[in-house]
């Protein structure tokens, strides 16, 4: 071997420059700027339905809800894009997909619920409510 060839490889032998990073995820949420943005959205995506409520800004409470709710998705996506460091890559995918398993998971238990709580509301016997009012 030449000692061009030595200059060529490293102490391990494959010829890697292992002075430089590789890949790592350095982006603009592992950055002091980053925290403060996720800061920031995170207390106006708070305010925002407080301001909903408090203002009476919708007529109809159901349409209050449907808001807080979607504002609320939105909150936990910025809490894991900017404080949780998720995305498709980290990990090897593995906590997308472990993500999108938990929301499965989520959804049909809490469509379930619902579906379960409503035919049970809707399948109880006509004297059952009135015995109720007794009750200690």
């Amino acid at each position: 071997m030449s000692a061009h060839d030595s200059t060529l490889h490293d102490a391990d032998g494959h010829g890697h420059d292992h002075d430089h990073d590789h890949d790592h995820e350095e982006g603009p949420h592992s950055t002091l700027r980053g925290y403060a943005t996720g800061f920031i959205l995170s207390i106006i995506l708070t305010a925002i339905p407080f301001w909903f409520v408090m203002g009476g800004v919708f007529e109809k409470s159901s349409t209050t809800a449907i808001m807080i709710l979607f504002l609320g998705a939105i909150q936990i996506v910025v809490h894991m894009i900017y404080f949780l460091h998720m995305n498709g890559r980290s990990e090897g995918g593995w906590n997308l997909l472990s993500l999108i398993f938990t929301i499965v998971l989520v959804v049909i238990t809490l469509s379930g619920s619902l579906w379960v709580m409503y035919h049970l509301n809707q399948n109880m016997m006509p004297g059952m409510m009135q015995d109720t009012k007794n009750l200690p």
